[in-house]
């Protein structure tokens, strides 16, 4: 009978772009180190986000599974969140969990899955307490925090999904994070993400960019944001702009990224001056490590915006600014100082290799 490769499976939650890009980095580095170390482990990703999306960090084999087993937060575009209809979904989650427990279990069984990976979909927990596999889960916040903030009914749906954390054997837990009090075993790692790809020069002739001219990079996301006031741009004809907004309009100083690019946004870091974004793990943990100043969007009504701010001022140079200076002012914020980051220690940038390695050694025994 061939020997079965030890797998993996990795759950990730239905929200956004972040998430996912930022286990997509694990992954890529578990395969790395199985590479280097001539071993195989099998992996499956369970998860609402697009393939393209994934194996744009992950250049290994991998299964890709589409299941969700959360909602996150429903938005219009990166900074506004609908409540009722975010409710509304947890709620017909939760009315279907025995099913979709029942369900998973079996798959996991079938497929002879030895730990589990999640970030951070609290379903998945239980799924794993009832399949007797190992899950360990991958954040630096849980939707119970999110949701409790919101108060009201959520309050009793915050209760059950910090119950359902409490199944789980362990968390990583990432910087910019909240205290995760659900979590019984927590171990504290670095900042998760890419790195460029790319030297600054082959990417600045590739793009046509201008070197020693100012070059700022505009993400917000996947779901990017709503109306971005791109007439601003014409007021720093001295200054060129990058974006991946496909819909932007034709201005001599912007340059648009289409997908046929394979470029990321960590990839343009290399080349700009500036990061104008909103608040967003993967996108700030990803600047934090390249080291690049951030310009970033206050957000309301979204509790994480807290802690990840807090992160942007302690470990970067920074400028943090109210939607209201980047909608309707004059985009003067370019021109203004830069802060310089309150913390003189510096995070460890190599939380994807810890948590990889950690992997490696439960699942082929060294």
């Amino acid at each position: 009978m061939d020997s079965i490769e030890p797998t993996v499976y990795i759950a990730i939650t239905d929200h956004g772009f972040g998430h996912a890009t930022r286990t997509a980095a694990v992954v890529a580095e578990i395969q790395r180190q199985c590479q280097a170390q001539g071993k195989q482990i099998d992996i499956i990703i369970t998860t609402t986000a697009p393939r393209w999306l994934l194996e744009e960090y992950i250049s290994g084999e991998f299964i890709y599974r589409q299941r969700s087993f959360d909602v996150g937060v429903i938005q219009a575009d990166s900074l506004q969140v609908d409540r009722a209809a975010t409710f509304a979904k947890i709620q017909s989650i939760r009315d279907r969990a025995a099913s979709i427990i029942a369900e998973e279990v079996a798959f996991l069984h079938a497929n002879h899955v030895g730990l589990i990976i999640a970030d951070i979909p609290p379903l998945v927990a239980s799924i794993a307490a009832q399949a007797n596999i190992p899950c360990w889960m991958v954040s630096n916040f849980g939707w119970d925090w999110i949701y409790r903030d919101w108060g009201g009914e959520f309050i009793e749906m915050a209760d059950w999904i910090a119950e359902l954390y409490g199944q789980s054997d362990r968390l990583f837990r990432l910087p910019f994070h909240e205290s995760m009090s659900a979590f019984s075993q927590i171990q504290d790692v670095g900042l998760t993400g890419g790195y460029p790809r790319y030297a600054p020069a082959a990417l600045r002739q590739k793009l046509g960019l201008i070197d020693r001219r100012p070059t700022a990079l505009l993400t917000f996301g996947g779901l990017s944001l709503s109306q971005i006031p791109y007439h601003n741009l014409t007021k720093f004809p001295d200054w060129q702009f990058v974006t991946f907004d496909r819909d932007a309009p034709d201005l001599p100083n912007l340059t648009r990224i289409s997908k046929t690019t394979k470029l990321r946004p960590v990839d343009l870091m290399v080349v700009c001056d500036r990061l104008i974004t909103k608040p967003g793990y993967s996108t700030l943990s990803e600047a934090c490590r390249v080291q690049i100043p951030i310009v970033c969007l206050t957000r309301e009504g979204f509790v994480e915006a807290k802690t990840l701010i807090a992160g942007v001022e302690n470990y970067a140079e920074h400028l943090i600014i109210s939607p209201a200076e980047f909608y309707t002012g004059d985009w003067s914020f370019l021109l203004a100082t830069l802060e310089p980051p309150k913390s003189a220690v510096p995070l460890d940038r190599d939380g994807e290799t810890t948590i990889a390695a950690e992997v490696i050694a439960y699942l082929c025994g060294i």
